[in-house]
């Protein structure tokens, strides 16, 4: 077999029109990446010497995408002559004089090939000496995709478009999946002949195959029976088809790496999502960008974790949290809402009706409900009563509270940052804390209670609490 020398050519010229978007096609997204870069990913993955991609259409703004995910690219504008033909051409044109290897074409918004495919179409391609290697794909209903062209003997003829089709020809079921790999000389050849004389006045790529057999060249098409490997997305309906199979692929795979999710359909795991072994994924759960999740961890149900870490035996149910970090044996909700820059320690909670952000919550520690936590440090051991607000901001800027270890605010209590409670302090119910509250002191606002004797008579007459007040004054009146 000849040595593996590998680039990557990936096709992102198009405007994507049927997307009906402002945003580039190759840019919307599935699995929390963008299509471009689920390819991008494919391609690195492969070991290529150089992975060059071909844009034009909203050239700066998928540069700018591709660039940030992977840096290392080589970039192409493609010229105004249409059709992925030329974009080869150009492509080909950016690898050194010297490379004489393979050429890898994928497509920008084909999101599901994946590195194991590639691998064995190169791997076949050389060994059996070939100039050009497809994948290709059988299909009930092939309406609109170009076919490929066999002999009697069932060797590879060409490819020809569905619009460039005889009635014949359109009858053939084995479709052209656009995935290929090509010996670079073979394919430079082939382009340099090739016109832009048919039914889209392009320069197709697909024409290269008849180019490379006349020249005496080896074309072999390799059936998949996974046809998701080369399902493009050209619209809104391809789009989120193509979400929902990665979602479940996905899916599977973490439950084959032993992770329990009981509703693979109500639950969505991102591609950079990571899960242990032993997690429990119950129903209608979100996990998005780089979420981590420790062995042992129950999640769910209806929750959303979006860039969180959490550790092992932690239980989340019915929250949603973005940029939190929540430590082993630690208990979030129901119904919170953990903002970014928020930390729970050991074994410590953020109960139901809990907002918290930029909370750093220490071990043990707990909230258990009702309450708003911005910008505050907790120590161990503390509690924060029902009804309790960490007042942060004045206006024009946020202030930090820090609450001491083994402290314990009352219910219905207003901190007004900035403000410290010193280790070991109790704080009264009602309590509007403004200045610091020393180590082991009890601090209260107290205001004398006043009661205004026949208000509700005098002031709502003939209400059903009026009525009840009357009946209450009667019988205290019999019992005296």
């Amino acid at each position: 077999m000849a040595e593996r020398s590998l680039a990557v050519v990936i096709l992102a010229a198009g405007q994507g029109t049927r997307m009906k978007s402002s945003l580039p096609k190759v840019l919307h997204r599935i699995g929390g990446r963008s299509l471009i870069a689920h390819v991008l990913d494919t391609a690195a993955a492969v070991s290529p010497q150089q992975v060059i991609a071909v844009v034009r259409h909203e050239r700066e703004r998928v540069t700018e995408a591709i660039l940030d995910h992977a840096p290392d690219t080589v970039m192409v504008g493609q010229d105004e002559v249409p059709g992925t033909g030329r974009a080869v051409e150009q492509a080909l044109a950016a690898l050194p004089a010297d490379f004489d290897g393979s050429v890898v074409v994928l497509s920008g918004d084909v999101p599901l090939i994946d590195a194991a495919t590639i691998d064995r179409l190169v791997k076949g391609h050389l060994e059996d000496g070939r100039a050009m290697t497809m994948l290709s794909a059988i299909y009930d209903n092939p309406t609109g995709l170009g076919r490929i062209l066999r002999d009697s003997e069932g060797a590879v003829t060409g490819i020809v478009e569905e619009k460039d089709a005889s009635e014949a020809q359109r009858r053939i079921t084995e479709i052209n999946g656009g995935i290929y790999v090509f010996a670079r000389r073979d394919i430079e050849r082939a382009l340099s002949e090739i016109d832009t004389n048919n039914a889209q006045a392009e320069k197709y790529l697909t024409d290269a195959a008849a180019r490379i057999l006349a020249s005496g060249g080896r074309v072999e098409a390799v059936a998949t029976n996974d046809p998701w490997l080369i399902a493009g997305v050209n619209d809104r309906v391809q789009l989120a088809d193509a979400g929902r199979e990665l979602n479940a692929r996905i899916v599977r795979d973490h439950q084959r790496a032993g992770v329990t999710i009981q509703d693979p359909t109500t639950t969505w795991i991102d591609a950079d999502v990571s899960i242990q072994p032993d997690t429990e994924i119950l129903p209608g759960t979100y996990l998005h960008g780089a979420t981590s999740i420790a062995t042992g961890a129950i999640i769910g149900p209806d929750t959303t974790l979006v860039d969180c870490e959490v550790g092992e035996g932690v239980h989340i149910r019915r929250s949603e949290a973005t940029l939190a970090v929540f430590a082993a044996n630690s208990q979030v909700g129901p119904f919170s809402y953990i903002r970014p820059g928020t930390e729970l320690g050991e074994g410590g909670k953020l109960g139901a009706f809990v907002e918290a952000k930029n909370a750093k919550i220490g071990d043990g520690s707990k909230v258990p409900h009702l309450s708003y936590v911005g910008d505050a440090q907790i120590g161990a051991d503390a509690n924060i009563g029902a009804g309790t607000i960490f007042a942060n901001y004045d206006g024009v800027k946020k202030h930090l509270t820090v609450v001491g270890d083994g402290v314990r605010v009352g219910s219905k209590n207003v901190l007004i940052a900035p403000v410290t409670i010193e280790d070991g302090a109790y704080t009264a119910a009602g309590t509007v804390v403004r200045k610091t509250v020393p180590a082991g002191s009890l601090a209260m606002s107290v205001a004398p209670q006043r009661n205004i004797e026949g208000w509700v008579a005098e002031n709502r007459p003939g209400t059903s609490t009026a009525a009840a007040a009357e009946r209450a004054q009667r019988a205290n009146n019999d019992e005296h």
